[in-house]
Formats: C-alpha cells, structure tokens, sequence
C-alpha cells in the first residue's frame, strides 16, 4: 500500500466485500462488514495502515497482529492504528461478525488539524496499546459519529459541505476516544517510581529502529552499532525478552513490506528487490522463499 493515501485496490477490496461502504475520494473511508469478507484487509493478509484508521468490533471476536503484537479483540472494542502501523488478522471467529473500519488518510488529519500531542497521549502512541474496550453506551456514542460521517458523504451533493463536516466530526471522534482512553487511565505509583532497565530500553529501541531502518537494514551489527553494543549483545536481550531472536524480528518486518508491495504496489520482482536493498533480485527471491516456502512470483500470482 501507498503510504499517504488509500490505494485504489485496497478501496475496491473492501467495496466489493463490505455490507456499507462510502469514501470521499481519498480523504476517508467508511465500511462495515457482517461477514468475514474472502479478500481485504481482513481476510489476514498483512497491510501496512496508510493515514490513521479505526476498527470497531461490534460482534464476535477477532486476534490480530499490530506491529507484530497480538491482540484479543471482543465485542465492543476499538483498535486505534497510527500512521504506518502493520496490521494483520490472524483469526476470526466463526459465528455472529460485525465490525466497522474507517480510514483517514495522512494529508486529511493534516488538515482536520488535530492537536497531535493529545492525539499521541493515547492509542497512537508507542507506549500505549492500540485496544481499547468499551462499555456498549460508549460503542454507541463513538458508532453515532461514524455514523454521521457516512450519511452527510452519502446524501450530501456539495463536495465543500461534506469535507467540511466530516473534518469536524471526525476531530470530534478523536478527540471523544481521547476522553475514554483517559478515563482508563490508572497510575500505578509503585511501577512509575521504577525506572525502566537498560536492557528494556534496549529491546524498546531495537524495535522503533527495526520500524524505521527495515526496508535498507537487515544485519543484527547494523541496529546493534546504532544503539552502541554489541550485536551477540542485542540478540542476547532481545531473546530473552520477547522469546524470539532479533533477526526473527527483522525478518518478520521485512516479509510484511514485502508482501504489501508485491500484492499492492503494481511494481515487479526486481524493483520490489532493489527497493528492499537487495543486490538483485535472485538474492530476494531465496530470502523470500526461505521464509513464506514460495517465490515472490508465486506469492504475486496467489
């Protein structure tokens, strides 16, 4: 996926699956599913979140991946996902399925003209998790903006007016998630008076540097001369605190953006490559098989 805007397969992807559906160009996106959708984000193909996005679980329940961590997503829960952020599904249950997802791209935020420091207090922050449970008056509230939003880009015929609404109540979505988010907030005055480790600060470090660096770097030296130790180092603390090896990590980052670009982004094999820093496209196809067990071609194809 493009990384400021909604790509027109991805919006025709979930088009064609969703049960309701609306977009106002690619400024934003609203779509609800009653099924488990065959194609899409959804469906467990790995996507890297282009803008801001919001996912709400109205029925069943539904595991996911964000930035490689698992979360249990119930009934009457929201998933705040910031720009960039890698999400993937990895089951949903069989049975009753309701959830809404909405989309805002990157240069529409810039515009809703949010304060970004209230907005980086919860959620979207990297020190928080992106889930939040809801009471169901909560849900309700937080569904009756969507539910605007969709209605004034469905009915309305002036362009101004409906960007001009939507930049309102989406601000007031944000904001009103905000609020939830800080009413869940409890100190716990024993664990702030403890400050963080050296070896947590590592692996935390570790991991933005991974987010950041994993499209050009994939050798352990390169992140561990970053943060100034050793690389038997690096893996060592890295083990021991997330139970998987640092080069796991990398390789997990690397075949996502991988797949998003070979499914997503219209370039070939060797551009795909060349864009990953691999010196041609032989050296990527071995990686990328070594990995998933088929060929960048026979994933393309898939």
């Amino acid at each position: 996926m493009i990384d400021h805007e909604i790509s027109r397969l991805q919006k025709q992807d979930l088009q064609r699956n969703a049960s309701d559906f609306s977009n106002f160009g690619d400024d934003y996106l609203f779509a609800r599913f009653t099924t488990q959708p065959a194609e899409g984000i959804l469906s467990g193909i790995p996507t890297r979140v282009p803008g801001l996005a919001i996912i709400l679980l109205l029925q069943g329940r539904m595991t996911v991946d964000v930035n490689l961590v698992a979360y249990d997503m119930q009934p009457d829960s929201v998933l705040l996902l910031g720009p960039g952020s890698l999400f993937q599904p990895r089951h949903i249950d069989d049975g009753d399925f309701d959830t809404c997802l909405f989309f805002v791209s990157h240069e529409f935020m810039r515009d809703i003209n949010l304060d970004i420091n209230t907005l980086n207090s919860r959620g979207v922050s990297e020190n928080h998790s992106p889930l939040m449970q809801l009471t169901p008056a909560e849900m309700s509230l937080l569904r009756r903006y969507f539910a605007l939003v969709h209605e004034n880009t469905r009915s309305n015929t002036d362009a101004v007016f409906i960007r001009s609404i939507a930049r309102s109540v989406i601000a007031g979505a944000f904001y009103q998630l905000m609020q939830f988010g800080k009413r869940r907030e409890v100190v716990d005055d024993s664990a702030a008076e403890r400050p963080s480790t050296r070896r947590h600060n590592y692996v935390k470090e570790f991991m933005q540097l991974v987010r950041e660096y994993h499209r050009s770097e994939r050798s352990i030296s390169f992140y561990a001369s970053k943060l100034f130790i050793s690389p038997k180092y690096l893996s060592i603390v890295v083990r021991e605190a997330t139970g998987r090896p640092a080069s796991a990590w990398i390789d997990d980052y690397v075949i996502l953006e991988a797949k998003n670009l070979l499914r997503f982004s219209g370039k070939n094999v060797q551009q795909i490559a060349y864009e990953l820093n691999f010196t041609n496209q032989s050296s990527f196809g071995k990686y990328f098989k070594h990995l998933t067990g088929m060929s960048p071609t026979q994933f393309q194809r898939s």
